[in-house]
């Protein structure tokens, strides 16, 4: 049972990144430690629904944090997308997340262009300064976070397909 809860939680949690994502361009930090505790307490009592354990779990969490950092040093990426690769390489453990980050940067690259083309920007204009392309209000940034929970729900999806979680 409390597996069936700890999925259904997952879900929930990803879902609740990407909407906040997608609508305002920002994660509440509370939505970060809301997934963050939970990984940990389904992890112990080990209903992770990933499969992931504890050692698992901070390896990847730790791995998640310090991948991604640079980006956010850079000023490439927002903190709140680091804190959720973080929670995802809890909940996903190590081996998931360059697949993970593999394919949310091509789902983002996709979108990039899919608005490219629908705005009719050049390529050439996206270097220079004024107004963004896709600035969304004031808020600026890609929904990075949500394109990075989408395939670890996709991955959850499938695993219990196939029978693939306990």
């Amino acid at each position: 049972m409390i597996h069936l809860f700890s999925i259904g939680f997952f879900f929930a949690w990803a879902a609740a990144v990407a909407i906040a994502d997608c609508r305002d361009r920002r994660i509440p930090n509370e939505l970060v430690l809301v997934g963050l505790a939970a990984v940990i307490i389904f992890t112990v009592c080990r209903q992770n629904p990933f499969g992931t354990t504890l050692s698992g779990a901070l390896i990847g969490g730790a791995v998640g944090l310090v991948s991604l950092f640079p980006f956010f040093a850079l000023r490439v990426m927002g903190a709140a997308d680091v804190k959720v690769f973080a929670v995802l390489g809890a909940w996903c453990g190590l081996p998931a997340l360059p697949r993970l980050w593999v394919v949310a940067s091509v789902a983002a690259g996709v979108h990039a262009l899919a608005l490219m083309l629908l705005t009719r920007t050049p390529p050439g204009s996206l270097g220079r300064g004024g107004a963004p392309a896709f600035a969304l209000g004031a808020r600026r940034a890609a929904p990075y976070a949500a394109f990075l929970v989408a395939p670890a729900a996709a991955w959850l999806a499938y695993l219990i397909h196939t029978g693939g979680t306990r």
